[in-house]
């Protein structure tokens, strides 16, 4: 387990998937996370996919504050001859939105990459109507590295999607 002040980066559990199903099932959750619109998840296919993380290589932690699953955050689309992957986070309980904690997994999540699991450059997607997680990002070190411009339909309009990196010598 990874500890800061604010969070604890943990194993995912069964006994998380209840709550993460809730957030899965979450629209305004799903609309700043996921490209595809949101859809209904059963507790069954949040098993599922949590279930496979291993199997696709992934590396995942769920993120918990005040003893409680308040979110997730993981490395997806790993290169080891590059030394890159990707970094994927939400807090999915709205009542620690913008206080710090996403911030504080994400730099976690960073450290651990860098220092334990010998990563170059970590990279991400954000789609621009998430500011928030924007400036999280930029607070953690990442810089924007490109934009696909009005990539995705959100809600009733076309966001961008930008792409964001870090590495691990440019850290702040």
């Amino acid at each position: 387990m990874l500890r800061g002040d604010l969070v604890t980066l943990r194993p995912i559990e069964a006994d998380d998937y209840d709550r993460l199903a809730a957030f899965s099932n979450d629209v305004e959750v799903e609309l700043l996370a996921n490209d595809e619109p949101p859809r209904p998840r059963s507790r069954a296919s949040v098993a599922e996919f949590w279930d496979g993380v291993a199997e696709r290589g992934e590396v995942a932690f769920g993120i918990s504050a005040d003893d409680k699953l308040i979110g997730f955050c993981r490395f997806t689309n790993a290169d080891p001859v590059s030394q890159t992957a990707a970094v994927g986070i939400s807090i999915g309980d709205r009542e620690y939105w913008g206080r710090g904690y996403g911030r504080e997994a994400l730099r976690l999540l960073v450290d651990y990459g860098f220092r334990l699991r010998n990563l170059r450059k970590l990279w991400l997607a954000v789609h621009s109507n998430n500011p928030r997680a924007i400036r999280a990002y930029e607070a953690v070190g990442f810089i924007e590295e490109g934009r696909q411009r009005a990539q995705l339909w959100r809600a009733g309009e076309y966001v961008d999607v930008v792409y964001m990196g870090l590495t691990k010598h440019k850290r702040h």
